[in-house]
């Protein structure tokens, strides 16, 4: 417990690049230990703990693919076990795999909601059992404004990120008497990897802001509904679009 003495530790998925990158760090500036997980992209994972570290903050990577619940499970006891105590989970992992719904075939339906909705499962419920018995811990998910709006080709995306967005309200409901607070961030239009393919000039004549957003701009929020000052806010789906309605 030497290096996460006086921090708390946080477990963010798909830290490897983009959003998950930057919530890494902008949870090591806010005094975490940030256990960094990644599936495939260890050079990525690698240069997260770089910046984490490089921000002044302490962590390590961690390999699990958060499609295997039983996988997932035995994660969070080893890190539990090992530094003590888990305070953040950050869901962030997922997937796309657009294209329209009568030619979407089942694979993709199902690699999509296996990474997005059931890693949300297969990692929240062993992490809110921790908590329960701490009475105490944060739990942000990564939803996306495809929850919220009608985007054509993301029947897959939408309903996974739905799934997120409604089953983090109930969460909330059921354990806010705990001291455990969930929540949801969602995303617009955010420049990383994912939305390359995204016809972007487009979709910044929809944003009012006009322009498309940094992933330290969803980062920033994060770390606000996993600090002391939102201690009063839990079950909410927090979008952060540049004024998308």
């Amino acid at each position: 417990m030497t290096n996460t003495e006086a921090r708390r530790v946080a477990i963010v998925t798909g830290g490897s690049k983009g959003i998950g990158r930057a919530v890494c760090v902008d949870l090591a500036r806010n005094n975490c230990y940030v256990i960094v997980n990644y599936m495939s992209d260890r050079p990525g994972a690698e240069q997260t703990l770089a910046e984490v570290k490089k921000a002044g903050g302490a962590g390590e990577i961690y390999q699990f693919d958060v499609r295997q619940a039983e996988q997932a499970e035995q994660v969070v006891e080893d890190i539990a076990t090992r530094l003590g105590q888990i305070d953040i989970l950050i869901n962030n992992a997922g997937v796309i795999a657009d294209g329209l719904f009568m030619m979407m075939s089942r694979e993709n339906w199902s690699k999509v909601l296996d990474t997005s909705l059931h890693g949300f499962y297969n990692m929240t419920r062993p992490v809110i059992e921790k908590m329960v018995r701490r009475r105490q811990g944060t739990i942000v998910s990564l939803s996306s404004a495809s929850s919220l709006v009608a985007n054509r080709g993301q029947a897959n995306y939408s309903a996974a990120k739905a799934g997120i967005n409604a089953a983090s309200k109930v969460i909330a409901a059921e354990v806010a008497r705990l001291g455990i607070r969930v929540n949801v961030v969602a995303p617009g239009l955010i420049e990383t990897d994912m939305v390359q393919d995204a016809p972007k000039e487009h979709i910044k004549s929809l944003i009012p802001m006009a322009r498309i957003g940094k992933p330290e701009e969803v980062a920033g929020v994060v770390s606000f509904l996993c600090s002391d000052a939102a201690s009063y806010v839990t079950g909410q789906v927090i979008s952060v679009n540049g004024g998308m309605v």
